[in-house]
């Protein structure tokens, strides 16, 4: 049973990830996406008169017990399986973020960055505030997040998220290399 304890290798965990896509086909002919469930359960909650959020969300409650049970899996196994050790990351990326004040790695995201404090900054502001705005106009641009694209988009051959997942990749190569050093340098 040790085996669920310790981090799974990138040619067991793509794989069943990957799988993911057929079954939903297959089952349901539905498709795979998470930032789809945000719009769903806007267009349950919200009662407006919005016409972005006028359709007909029950066809899709399936995406919203999905979604569900990445949350429900998340929790479960933060209360029974912790991480006791701090994260692991490469001694060179720790060094560098050393030279910027970032020594924190004890949780998922580094404390130094992000915090209530940290917000009030110029470099939290952007990080978290800024940050979180991208991603969220980015998704709704290229119509569906990272791994509905990558994961969905590309099993199918479908051309807009060839070009979206080039793009996810070209961005977030230049923003590592260039946008990054900058802000944390703040």
């Amino acid at each position: 049973m040790n085996w669920i304890f310790e981090p799974w290798p990138w040619y067991v965990a793509g794989p069943l990830i990957g799988l993911i896509v057929p079954i939903l086909l297959l089952i349901g002919n539905k498709s795979f996406g998470i930032s789809s469930s945000l719009r769903h359960i806007c267009a349950a909650c919200i009662p407006a008169n919005i016409p972005f959020f006028k359709y007909d969300w029950k066809k899709e409650t399936w995406n919203l017990f999905f979604v569900g049970g990445i949350l429900l899996g998340g929790v479960l196994t933060s209360a029974f399986i912790p991480n006791a050790g701090p994260v692991e990351i490469h001694p060179e990326l720790a060094a560098e973020l050393n030279s910027y004040g970032i020594a924190d790695f004890s949780g998922l995201v580094p404390a130094d960055l992000f915090n209530w404090t940290s917000l009030f900054t110029l470099k939290g502001f952007l990080m978290i505030v800024a940050g979180g705005f991208l991603v969220g106009f980015g998704t709704r641009y290229a119509g569906g997040c990272t791994s509905g694209h990558a994961i969905m988009g590309l099993s199918t051959l479908q051309w807009p998220s060839l070009v979206a997942t080039c793009c996810f990749m070209a961005g977030g190569i230049l923003f590592a290399n260039y946008v990054l050093p900058f802000i944390l340098s703040l």
